[in-house]
C-alpha cells in the first residue's frame, strides 16, 4: 500500500496576521502548501507570499555548517569560541560591553533562551531586536494608555465594526489576509473603510474615503477629531468617568486650530471623515508601520487610542485601536522582553520586577536597567563601546537605517556572531563566526500574532546538515559560560514551560499576560497544542487595566512639525514594502513567481514633480538624503502627493547596484520608543543618465557586475539582470558564460547583443546600447534553457511570429499579466473581481491581486488606449 503523506499543520513565517499552514512534504525538499481552514487568523485563506513558501524551501544558499572566518568548523570548535570571546570581552570591559541583535523570525523560545542568557545571566539588558524598527512605538504607547503592551482587540472585532480606519497601512499588499477580511466585512454588513495615508495606495483606492495626509501629521488630525467628538457630545462619560484618568489641562493640551491646513485635506473631506466617525459607534483603527516608523511614533498612537477611550470604542464587540504588527514572531519578542526595554513576562525595570525575574530564573545576576536600543546599540559599536555582538535571524547591514554607519560599526566590532539559515548576507560578511540556523519548515516552536493568538510552527522537513535551532545555540552557550543548569533545556517544549511558567510567577492578575496554565504541560500536550489568544478576544471587556488604579491613561500628545528642517532638500522621502516581497528578500527573493510583481526597485513620484527635476518615467534617478544615495527607477505615478516619493525596502548588496534604501535614512528616532524614522525623510532626486543600458537573461547567475546600477531578479528558467553605466559597454561581455557564442556588435553605436548557447540550448542572451533601446524582456526569458530557438531570433529579441504582450504580472498565482486581464474585461464585458476571476481565474488563489484587478475595472478603457 502506498503511504500518504503526513499534512502537518504549522504558522506562516511572513508577516504578523500568523496565517495557519498546512504542509505535506513530497520527499527530497519539496512540500504543498495550503491555508489551514480551522485556524482562526486565515480561515484557509493565504496571501501571495505564503501561497508560494514550497519555491522557497530548497537548500540554495543555504549555511550548513559552522564557519569560522572562511573555514569549516565544528559546532564544539564554534560554541567554544562564542562562549569565551563573550566571556573575556565581559570580564576584561563588563557586561556593557557585549549585545545581542534578535529579530521577529525568531520563534518565542528562541527569543526567550537570549533573553534570558543576556539579562539574567550575562547581566545587560543590551539585546534589541528588528522589532524596535517597527513596533516599539505601538508597543510604548500601550504601555502608556493601558499599564501593558497589550493590544485590545481581535480580528473577530473586523468582521463586526461598522466602520474601519486603517492609518499608515497598505493593508491589501503589506497584510492581505486581514484585507480579505475587511473585504468579506464590507461585502457582508456594509462596513465603511476610511484610509488615512499620504499615498493613494491600492488599499486607499477601495476606501469610501481616502485622506491623503500630510506626512506625520497624523497627531493633529485625531486631536482635531477627538475635539470634534467632544463639540458634537460624543465622548463617552462613563468610561471616562470610571475607566479612565484623565489629568488636568488634557483638552487644552491637544488643542489643534486648523487641521484640514495642518494635514493639507479638503475641509469638506475632514468634515466627512467626522461625520463617519460620528454615525459608526463600533469603530476599530488598525495602524502600521505609516504610524510607528515615525520620529512621533508613539504620540501617534496615543492620539488613535486617547480617541477610542474618550469615546468608549475600546473593550467592546467592532471597536478598538488596533495595532497590527510586520513580522511573524514581533508579538512573541515582546512577551519575552526581547526588546531591551523591557524584562520578560511584560515585566520593567522596577527593583521589585528585576528581583522578581532573579528569583525566578535563580540567576546569578540581573541587569540593572534597560538597556541600549537598536540605533543606540550600532553606535556604540561604531564607537567600540561594544566590542561583542550576536546577530541573529536579521540583517541589519541592509534593513537598519543609515545603513553605511552600520555596516562601519559591525566592522569596528572586534567579535561578530551571526547566527542565519542563509551563507551569504550583507551582514554574514562582517562575521568572525556564522552559525547554522533552521529555517521555516525545519523550526519547531510557537510565535504570536497580532491579535495575541498562540500558534505553533512546527518542522515537516529534517534539519540539513549541521543546522540546528537557535534557541540551542543560544542555550549551548550558555552552559560553556557556566550556567549549565539553567540552560539544560531537551527540547523546545522544556523552554515554552519556563516561560509559560514566568507569566503567573507572583503575577496575580497585575499582568494581562498570563498563560501558565500551560507550564505543566507534556511534551505531547506541546506538540499538538492548538491556537489559543492570551488575554480572550477583548482584554479589557470585564477587567480593569494593569495599572495602580486600575484605569487607562490618555496621553496628551502636541502636533508638532518634524524639526529637521530640509537640509536643502524640498522633497520627503517614504519606504516601504513591495506586496509579494519580504524584507530583504533572502526568502522571497528564491520565488520566481514572487520576483514577477515588481522586478526592479521603483521611485514613485508624482508626474509633475517628475517634470519639474527633469526625470524621465522609465529612466533612472539619484535618490539623496542628508544621509547617503542610491539609484532608482523611476515610476511617474498620480498616486503620490508632490514633492514626495515612495521607495521599497527589500533590495540589498546580494541583489542590486541600486535600490539600497537602508542608505537613505537617517538615526532620527521617536525619543519615548527609540523607533527610527523610516518615513518623511529630506530628500531630492536628480537624473541618472547612463552611457549605455543592458539587460542580461541567463541560467547562471554570474558574480556582481561592476557598474552604477544593477538589480538580478529570478525567473523560471534563470535570471533577468538589468544593467546601466558608463564606460564601454563591450566590457558587460565577460558577464556571459561559456558556450557557443552567436554575437551582433555595433561598436560605434555601443550595440551588442550577444546570445550563449549550450547543448543546444539558450543559456544566456545580452543586449546593450548607448541609445537605450532595447527589446522586450519577456520573450527572451521564456526562451531560457529552451531549445530550437533560431538565433537570428534571438539577436533580434523577438520571435518571427510575434506573440502577445501579457504587460506586467498582476496575479502571479497564475501568472496573468495587466492587458490580458484589461483584454477580458473589456471583450466579456466583466464588471465585477468575482467575474474576472471566473473568466480567467486571476484573483481567485490567494487574492492579494484582488485590490489590482478591482483598480483594472473602471479603468479598463482608459489601459486599453493608452
Amino acid at each position: 500500500m502506498t503511504s500518504v503523506p503526513a499534512t502537518v499543520k504549522t504558522a506562516c513565517p511572513y508577516c504578523g496576521v500568523g496565517c495557519g499552514v498546512l504542509a505535506t512534504a513530497t520527499g527530497g525538499r519539496g512540500a504543498t502548501i495550503a491555508g489551514d481552514p480551522n485556524h482562526p487568523a486565515n480561515n484557509g485563506r493565504l496571501c501571495s507570499k505564503g501561497t508560494h513558501l514550497e519555491e522557497t524551501i530548497g537548500l540554495e544558499g543555504r549555511l550548513l555548517h559552522p564557519m569560522i572566518g572562511s573555514e569549516r568548523a565544528g559546532w564544539h570548535e564554534a560554541l567554544d569560541l562564542v562562549a569565551s570571546r563573550f566571556a573575556a570581552t565581559i570580564a576584561e570591559h563588563g557586561p556593557d560591553s557585549v549585545a545581542f541583535y534578535a529579530s521577529g523570525q525568531m520563534l518565542t523560545e528562541d527569543y526567550y533562551a537570549a533573553n534570558k542568557l543576556m539579562k539574567g545571566f550575562i547581566g545587560t539588558a543590551n539585546i534589541d531586536t528588528n522589532s524596535r524598527l517597527c513596533m516599539a512605538s505601538a508597543v510604548a504607547a500601550h504601555v502608556r494608555a493601558f499599564g501593558e503592551d497589550v493590544v485590545p482587540c481581535s480580528y473577530e472585532d473586523l468582521d463586526q465594526a461598522d466602520l474601519i480606519l486603517l492609518v499608515g497601512s497598505n493593508t491589501a499588499w503589506c497584510h492581505p489576509v486581514v484585507w480579505q477580511r475587511i473585504e468579506a466585512a464590507r461585502a457582508a454588513r456594509g462596513t465603511k473603510l476610511v484610509v488615512i495615508d499620504p499615498r493613494r495606495t491600492e488599499t486607499a483606492e477601495r476606501a469610501d474615503l481616502h485622506l491623503a495626509i500630510a506626512p506625520d501629521t497624523d497627531i493633529a488630525l485625531f486631536n482635531g477629531l477627538l475635539l470634534e467628538m467632544k463639540a458634537r457630545w460624543q465622548l463617552d462619560g462613563g468610561h471616562l468617568a470610571t475607566r479612565t484618568s484623565v489629568n488636568d489641562g488634557f483638552w487644552e493640551s491637544i488643542a489643534t486650530s486648523d487641521v484640514a491646513a495642518i494635514c493639507d485635506v479638503a475641509p469638506a473631506d475632514l468634515a466627512t471623515f467626522y461625520d463617519l466617525f460620528t454615525d459608526h459607534p463600533r469603530t476599530v483603527t488598525l495602524f502600521s508601520q505609516g504610524v510607528n516608523q515615525s520620529t512621533s511614533g508613539t504620540d501617534k498612537a496615543n492620539a488613535i487610542i486617547n480617541l477610542h477611550l474618550a469615546t468608549g470604542r475600546i473593550g467592546k464587540p467592532g471597536s478598538g485601536p488596533f495595532s497590527i504588527t510586520g513580522q511573524p514572531n514581533a508579538m512573541g519578542g515582546r512577551e519575552v522582553g526581547g526588546l531591551a526595554s523591557m524584562l520578560a513576562a511584560h515585566m520593567g525595570f522596577s527593583d521589585a520586577e528585576r528581583d522578581r525575574a532573579q528569583r525566578f530564573w535563580q540567576s546569578p545576576t540581573i541587569c540593572p536597567g534597560p538597556g541600549l536600543k537598536a540605533v543606540d546599540m550600532f553606535d556604540a559599536m561604531a564607537k567600540g563601546k561594544i566590542k561583542a555582538v550576536w546577530i541573529m535571524a536579521t540583517n541589519p547591514a541592509v534593513s537598519m537605517p543609515d545603513a553605511r554607519m552600520v555596516r562601519v560599526a559591525l566592522a569596528n566590532c572586534p567579535f561578530v556572531v551571526v547566527s542565519d539559515c542563509i551563507a551569504d548576507t550583507d551582514t554574514q560578511r562582517y562575521a568572525q563566526v556564522r552559525l547554522p540556523a533552521l529555517a521555516w519548515g525545519e523550526k519547531d516552536g510557537t510565535v504570536t500574532n497580532s491579535e495575541r493568538r498562540i500558534s505553533r510552527q512546527r518542522s515537516f522537513m529534517t534539519a540539513p546538515d549541521e543546522a540546528r535551532a537557535d534557541w540551542w545555540q543560544v542555550a549551548e552557550v550558555g552552559k560553556r559560560m557556566g550556567f549549565s543548569e539553567a540552560f539544560a533545556y531537551p527540547d523546545a517544549a522544556s523552554v515554552f514551560r519556563e516561560f509559560a511558567a514566568q507569566t503567573g510567577f507572583e503575577n496575580a492578575g497585575t499582568r494581562v499576560l498570563d498563560i501558565s496554565d500551560r507550564a505543566t504541560m507534556s511534551n505531547a500536550d506541546y506538540d499538538d497544542m492548538a491556537p489559543f489568544q492570551w488575554g480572550g478576544a477583548s482584554p479589557f471587556a470585564t477587567r480593569d487595566y494593569p495599572t495602580a488604579d486600575g484605569k487607562a491613561r490618555l496621553i496628551p500628545v502636541t502636533y508638532v512639525p518634524r524639526a529637521d528642517g530640509s537640509r536643502g532638500m524640498p522633497m520627503r522621502l517614504n519606504t516601504g514594502r513591495y506586496r509579494d516581497q519580504w524584507h530583504t528578500m533572502t526568502r522571497t527573493g528564491l520565488s520566481p513567481k514572487l520576483s514577477q510583481h515588481r522586478r526592479e526597485p521603483l521611485v514613485e513620484i508624482h508626474p509633475d514633480t517628475v517634470r519639474r527635476l527633469g526625470l524621465t518615467d522609465g529612466g533612472l534617478a539619484r535618490v539623496a538624503t542628508p544621509h547617503g544615495a542610491s539609484i532608482f527607477r523611476v515610476a511617474a505615478t498620480a498616486d503620490q502627493r508632490r514633492r514626495e516619493m515612495f521607495v521599497p525596502i527589500h533590495w540589498s548588496d546580494q541583489t542590486s547596484g541600486g535600490g539600497r534604501t537602508g542608505l537613505l535614512p537617517g538615526n532620527d528616532r521617536d525619543p519615548v520608543s527609540g523607533q527610527p524614522g523610516f518615513k518623511n525623510i529630506p530628500a531630492t532626486a536628480s537624473a541618472y543618465k547612463p552611457g549605455w543600458t543592458a539587460f542580461l537573461v541567463t541560467r547562471t547567475r554570474p558574480a556582481a557586475p561592476d557598474c552604477a546600477y544593477w538589480t538580478a531578479i529570478r525567473t523560471a528558467n534563470g535570471w533577468l539582470i538589468e544593467l546601466a553605466g558608463d564606460g564601454d559597454p563591450a566590457d558587460l561581455v565577460a558577464l556571459l558564460p561559456q558556450g557557443e557564442r552567436a554575437e551582433m556588435i555595433d561598436a560605434r553605436r555601443g550595440v551588442i547583443r550577444s546570445a550563449v548557447v549550450v547543448d543546444g540550448h539558450l543559456h544566456a542572451a545580452l543586449f546593450a546600447s548607448r541609445s537605450g533601446g532595447l527589446p522586450p524582456r519577456e520573450w527572451l526569458v521564456a526562451r531560457l534553457g529552451q531549445g530550437n530557438t533560431p538565433m537570428i531570433e534571438v539577436l533580434a529579441g523577438r520571435p518571427a511570429t510575434p506573440v502577445a504582450d501579457r504587460g506586467p504580472i498582476v496575479c502571479v498565482c497564475f501568472d496573468i499579466g495587466l492587458k490580458t486581464i484589461v483584454s477580458a474585461i473589456a471583450d466579456q464585458s466583466l464588471i465585477s473581481v468575482e467575474a474576472v476571476g471566473k473568466a480567467i481565474n486571476a484573483g481567485t488563489n490567494c487574492g492579494s491581486c484582488r485590490p489590482a484587478i478591482a483598480n483594472l475595472i473602471p479603468r479598463q478603457k482608459e489601459l486599453a488606449h493608452g
